[in-house]
Order: C-alpha cells, then structure tokens, then sequence
C-alpha cells in the first residue's frame, strides 16, 4: 500500500504548462476545468469563462495530442493548460490544478458543464457572502444546485449513516439554503483555497474516484470542516453522467481506515489496537499486510490526531435532518 500523504500535492506528476498570463477579473475566484472527454467546444467552454469573468481558468488536459492549445492561449490568455504526461486519478488532476493557482477562492467545473448565472462571477459572490457572510466565507466549499440537460434537479447531495454497523450514503435534493452534504458531488464546488490546502487535498493514493471523494468529504467533516450547498447558483450537465463505481474497491480499505477506525477522546483521536480483527475482516488480506496498513493508519492518525474534532459515529449522529 502506498505510504498515506501527509502533506499536500505530494505527487509527482509530470506536466507541462502553457498560457495563464493576463489576469481576466478581480473578484478572487478562479476556475478550474476538468474535461471529461467527448467532443465539447473547447472555445465556447473559454468564452463563457471570458464572460463570467473569473480571475483565471486552469483547464486540465489528458495526456493526449492537443493541436489546438497554442491558438487558444492567444486567444484566452487568462486560461492556463496543464498538459499531463500520463493519465492520473481525478483527485490528482484537481490538487495539480490547485497548486497552480493563486486566488483564494476556486470553482470547479467539467468541460461538459454550463453555469447558469447571469451576472458571472461578482453575482456569485454577492450571492453567497451578502445574504450569509459569516457563513459562506468560513467553509471548506460551497455547492451549487445541479441540473441535468432538462433542468431537472439532481440528488446530488450526500448525507451518510450507519446501518447494522455499516457506513451508508443517502443522496437527496437541496430542499432548502444551507443544507450539508458529504462531499461535493463529482468534484463541483467552490472551494477555499487555503483550507482545502490546510486539508491535505484529496489523497492521491485512492485511485478509486468515488472513495477517493468520500475520503475527502469524511476527513473534511471529522477535521471540522463545512461543506453546504446553495440553491443560489445552478449548474446543468449538458450529457448523462457516467455511473459512479461504489464497490468496495482498493480505494475503501484506505477510507476505512482514516474515517471509520479512528476513536475521537477528550481533544484528540486514535486508532485502538482492539480494532484490528475488525479490519483484518474486512480487508480480505493476510494478517502480515493487514498489520501493516493497520500500523501505517494508526502512525497517521497520531501525527494529525489533534485536527480531528470528532470521530465517523458523532459525523453520522449530528448529521442535520433533512426537512422539506
């Protein structure tokens, strides 16, 4: 198992970057694109970018033949392209494109997207900080409300529970302002740049996107963190999104042992020695290699036990109910 990182953007990831060099506006939010494949206009993406007037745009590209970024640099200068070697995890992608920013605040969205907001960018904020200052400005991301092509809402935000022991999710849609949920659901949010990076990002050894997501948001919430939705902004996916893969992968045995194993006591959490035959269990491996993830989880979560606020069980037992 790779070793757990301990500080952000450890990877090292082999990119190049090209553009990003004229500043587009002045409101402190950026964007940060992720492109999911398909045939999408690149321009048109850019262009409603231009005209929200985010700060700067970092689109993150695959490691495949990009013809077209030269003349679209000239075109968009404010748009930075990260041209990737190889392919990486989405996690990967999201805390590369963060480490190139500046702005302390960041709007992740996908090249299959569209951001239903007239006003751009200066409405979003006086949105989100006017009606709540204290709020808004204090978490971790903000999600807005998701719509598929037919500007259906989505339930696409996640509250968790326990069931027989077992950890569950139960999507919903955003009923009302404010609500909390989970993780932001396929990655899109706006985030706070420093408490994200404060965070440690997304763990970039979870290859898997949806655990690796779930570890984001359980450690975001056990480490005292806010993730709340809006029903302010909207944003619509103009294709079907691909099923998310929830099997227990590699991914959930890493998960498991940073959010579920961890016991939160006076001011500080720890992993007891009495959890291993359960983990053992439920790793299906030898108890040699089971011991050594075990060993490895419990050195973690003593390194950051003091930035825990609580453990999984208090997550699930103060999680606020939702009322229509």
């Amino acid at each position: 198992m790779n070793t757990i990182p301990t500080t952000f953007n450890e990877s090292k990831t082999s990119y190049t970057a090209v553009g990003g060099t004229v500043r587009n506006g002045d409101s402190g939010l950026s964007a940060i694109i992720l492109n999911r494949g398909g045939r999408y206009l690149r321009r048109s993406v850019f262009k409603e970018c231009e005209k929200a007037a985010f700060d700067y745009v970092i689109s993150v590209e695959g490691p495949r033949e990009s013809y077209d970024v030269e003349e679209l640099s000239i075109r968009f200068p404010f748009v930075k392209f990260l041209l990737l070697k190889e392919k990486i995890t989405l996690g990967e992608e999201i805390n590369l494109a963060v480490s190139e920013l500046k702005s302390p605040l960041f709007f992740i969205l996908w090249n299959d997207t569209r951001l239903l907001q007239s006003g751009g960018v200066h409405r979003i904020a006086e949105r989100l900080f006017s009606n709540s200052p204290s709020a808004a400005s204090e978490r971790l991301c903000t999600v807005p409300t998701l719509q598929n092509s037919r500007f259906e809402t989505l339930p696409s935000l996640i509250a968790p529970a326990f069931f027989r022991n077992s950890l569950k999710t139960i999507p919903f849609s955003p009923v009302k302002e404010g609500l909390p949920t989970l993780y932001p659901f396929d990655g899109i949010g706006i985030y706070d740049r420093e408490k994200f990076i404060r965070l440690g990002g997304f763990d970039e050894t979870i290859k898997a996107p949806y655990w690796q997501m779930m570890d984001f948001g359980f450690r975001a919430h056990l480490w005292g963190e806010e993730i709340r939705s809006t029903q302010l902004i909207k944003v619509v996916f103009d294709a079907e999104l691909p099923p998310q893969d929830v099997t227990n992968a590699p991914g959930y045995k890493r998960f498991y042992l940073k959010n579920l194993l961890p016991v939160f006591r006076g001011d500080s959490a720890y992993i007891p020695f009495r959890r291993f035959p359960s983990y053992l269990f439920r790793s299906g491996e030898s108890p040699m290699a089971a011991w050594e993830d075990f060993t490895e989880a419990r050195t973690w979560v003593q390194t950051n036990r003091f930035r825990f606020h609580c453990d999984a069980r208090k997550v699930t037992e103060l999680w606020e109910p939702v009322e229509p």
